[in-house]
């Protein structure tokens, strides 16, 4: 087997020594006494102690500490399509992007209230710069994306990753999340970047990667946040791009992001896994004879739509697309009670007197309705 040390999350056996070793770190000890707020030092630890295995931590403590982020940040979390999974089979989640550590900590939440085979899933290296980071991601069953390589290197550690997710899956009965796109939507525009699905089907060996695509049993998840919390720091990004600026990141920008996805307002929320994606779905693709690369366009399409058919739009989604437009369109889908309190949210966040900054900001909550539209199904 090919050693994947260097991108792998911890083994069981290494927990415990992992938690020791991190415990009093003021970071971990503020997640500690977020979870456990009416608990004693000496029985956070008790409970620490028992925990042996990564299945421990997350049912110990992290499952805990989602709760508490729900109760505490949202209105509520609720879910669809998990019903229609096998508890006993591992599969394949790809999902629309939003939150760096949310989307996959919430999907998580539910595959085990649904008694579903938790994930590993992806992170990229540059968010886990900090060694009690690395630990905490490696302690939630994370494995590496490794950024900012050099094209040989990316095609190296990208066959790596490839093969990793392929033995997670065939060898260990693991399910795995991916998000469809390297870095988070930042315009409520949700798309699969072919290069995604190319990294995941180069372990294919001699299969078809359509055939491939069958076997790793696809499930599309669609992440619906009523409010992005994180919507403000997402703004100057999204400005630039539209400006054809080049954007920097700042130094502590993706943790700010990370604390602010966690503890931000999120309003109601809902994840709902769309079916799998079987060969039915794969053979009208094949039928066409196209290139490997005209292939994965079409794989991305089958993933997008999906995603934006399983996607829960709100109210502020029909607001901003209605203010965009500059119409009434969808004025049976809110209150005028929930007009106002999304131009006071608006008129909080962005420059009105901006034209480019108030489009902007509409659209990122408006793209998700053009999205669902271009389905021609409602």
């Amino acid at each position: 087997m090919q050693n994947f040390d260097d991108i792998r999350f911890y083994k069981d056996e290494e927990v415990n020594d992992a938690l020791r070793e991190y415990v009093k770190h003021p970071m971990v000890k503020a997640l500690l006494q977020f979870t456990f707020p009416e608990m004693k030092s000496s029985d956070i630890q008790a409970i620490l102690g028992e925990c042996h295995s990564i299945a421990d931590f997350q049912s110990k403590v992290i499952y805990l500490s989602v709760e508490k982020v729900l109760e505490k940040t949202s209105e509520g979390l609720s879910d669809n399509g998990f019903e229609e999974l096998d508890s006993k089979e591992s599969y394949f989640y790809i999902s629309n992007h939003r939150d760096i550590i949310l989307d996959t900590s919430l999907i998580n939440y539910t595959l085990h209230d649904h008694d579903l085979i938790m994930t590993a899933s992806a992170i990229g290296d540059n968010l886990v710069q900090k060694p009690f980071l690395m630990a905490l991601s490696k302690l939630n069953r994370n494995f590496l994306v490794q950024r900012n390589q050099s094209p040989r290197e990316m095609l190296k550690s990208s066959m790596k990753l490839s093969e990793y997710i392929k033995h997670l899956l065939f060898n260990e009965d693991r399910s795995v999340w991916m998000a469809q796109r390297e870095g988070r939507t930042k315009d409520g525009n949700d798309f699969t970047q072919q290069g995604v699905l190319k990294m995941v089907g180069m372990a294919k060996g001699d299969m078809d990667i359509l055939d491939y695509f069958t076997n790793l049993k696809i499930v599309p998840v669609a992440m619906s946040y009523e409010f992005d919390p994180t919507d403000m720091l997402k703004m100057p990004e999204v400005l630039a791009k539209r400006m054809k600026e080049e954007y920097k990141k700042s130094a502590n920008e993706d943790f700010n992001s990370i604390m602010q996805g966690a503890m931000g307002q999120k309003g109601r929320i809902q994840i709902s896994a769309g079916k799998m994606l079987t060969k039915e779905d794969f053979d009208p693709i094949r039928e066409k004879e196209l290139s490997i690369n005209d292939q994965l366009k079409e794989v991305s399409t089958l993933i997008d739509n999906a995603i934006y058919r399983n996607y829960k739009l709100w109210p502020a989604n029909y607001i901003a697309y209605d203010l965009l437009k500059n119409e009434n369109r969808f004025e049976d889908k809110y209150t005028e009670k929930e007009k106002r309190q999304f131009d006071r949210r608006i008129s909080r966040r962005v420059d009105v007197k901006n034209p480019l900054a108030l489009n902007s900001y509409l659209l990122m909550y408006a793209n998700p309705v053009i999205n669902k539209m271009s389905l021609n199904e409602e």
